[in-house]
């Protein structure tokens, strides 16, 4: 496997020639645990590896560490000495979301990747507020948006053309594909948007088929998967880990564990991105700082109650809204947490400077 086939790239080669001056190597990380790094070298040899010191005390928050998808330097190791990451290089595009809970930091969900695939159902899975939430970061992370309607052997036509007419009136950009991965079926569409080179990263809800799609697509049992429980449609198995998986065809997968939470990482501009509709019509309301709930004037409002805009949708966008001003202000007071830690620190610092002149001063007998 050549570093080509990874995603190597003639921007990757100029940002590591400092590195390679250095003599460590380039690599692609494919999978993180709490401990180490696995990674692919030039040839496909994977390794595991640790990260410096430095780079670990140079992140500011955790999003800024090397993750799954990730192009390093690595100080190669030998039977007594462990492979080191010594440098990260810049990420062509980055897929995250909100960490989970109270945090305001981002969380990583893959780096460099080319296509984000959501898979969904039209059935118990099916939820377009949740799609809306999926397209508005997949239009931050900067990567194609591809959806797979999976398990249309359990939905009749009329039910799958629907969803699909659906989510592609949310974001007209996205390919929208029906699927059965069960049954094989939809394969020849996916892998249209694979090629060497090109990383594609599945999400999507536990249960929805993530797993039995990997394993079509890359020949055999990668990831384990049993029957679906007929009372939740769930399947047994749930991914635990994020892993950079290599196709046999060309092209890698990022596979991730199922999602809950799809809690917003994004600001208001690519909000109103994701709903250029609602957005026009902010600027019909009678005023330019209209909440869009109970003034007076409101084009959004009165366009719900003429039927022209669908309820749902338009809570969506109040709902989106309210988490990314909450993010903003989480993030603003991590800041100047942050900021008055510095400024602790610095004057401890000056003191214990002063503290140890003044001591080399008494030892000399200087006053």
């Amino acid at each position: 496997m050549t570093l080509k086939q990874l995603g190597w790239t003639p921007e990757l080669e100029n940002a590591f020639a400092p590195h390679r001056a250095q003599g460590w190597v380039p690599a692609r990380l494919i999978r993180e645990t709490p401990i180490n790094f696995s990674a692919f070298l030039k040839g496909g040899e994977e390794i595991d590896c640790i990260l410096c010191g430095r780079l670990w005390n140079a992140a500011v928050v955790d999003s800024d560490l090397p993750a799954v998808g990730d192009w390093v330097a690595i100080e190669e190791g030998d039977d007594d000495n462990p492979h080191v990451i010594r440098a990260q290089l810049p990420r062509r595009t980055v897929f995250s979301r909100k960490m989970p809970g109270n945090s305001s930091q981002a969380q990583v969900i893959g780096a460099n990747i080319d296509v984000v695939t959501v898979v969904t159902d039209a059935g118990p899975d099916y939820n377009l507020r949740r799609m809306e939430r999926y397209f508005a970061l997949i239009r931050l992370s900067g990567a194609k948006a591809v959806v797979l309607l999976n398990k249309s052997d359990l939905f009749t036509k009329p039910e799958l053309k629907n969803a699909a007419a659906e989510i592609s009136a949310l974001c007209p950009e996205a390919s929208v594909h029906i699927t059965s991965a069960l049954k094989g079926e939809g394969l020849k569409a996916i892998r249209s948007h694979l090629a060497p080179g090109i990383t594609m990263c599945i999400v999507g809800s536990s249960g929805v088929g993530k797993s039995t799609l990997v394993n079509q697509l890359y020949g055999e049992e990668w990831q384990w998967t049993s029957e679906v429980n007929e009372a939740t449609g769930k399947g047994r198995h749930t991914t635990t880990t994020r892993e950079l998986v290599p196709l046999d065809g060309g092209g890698m997968l990022i596979d991730n564990p199922g999602m809950r939470e799809i809690q917003m990482w994004t600001d208001e501009f690519t909000l109103r991105g994701s709903f250029e509709d609602v957005a026009a019509l902010t600027a019909e309301c009678k005023y330019s700082d209209c909440s869009h709930e109970k003034d007076a004037g409101c084009a959004i409002r009165n366009a719900v109650e003429k039927g022209t805009l669908d309820p749902a949708r338009y809570g969506s966008f109040l709902n989106l809204e309210t988490e990314i001003e909450a993010l903003r202000k989480r993030a603003k007071k991590r800041q100047m947490a942050t900021e008055r830690w510095h400024k602790r620190n610095h004057r401890v610092k000056a003191r214990n400077l002063d503290d140890r002149i003044q001591l080399e001063k008494d030892e000399r007998g200087e006053f």
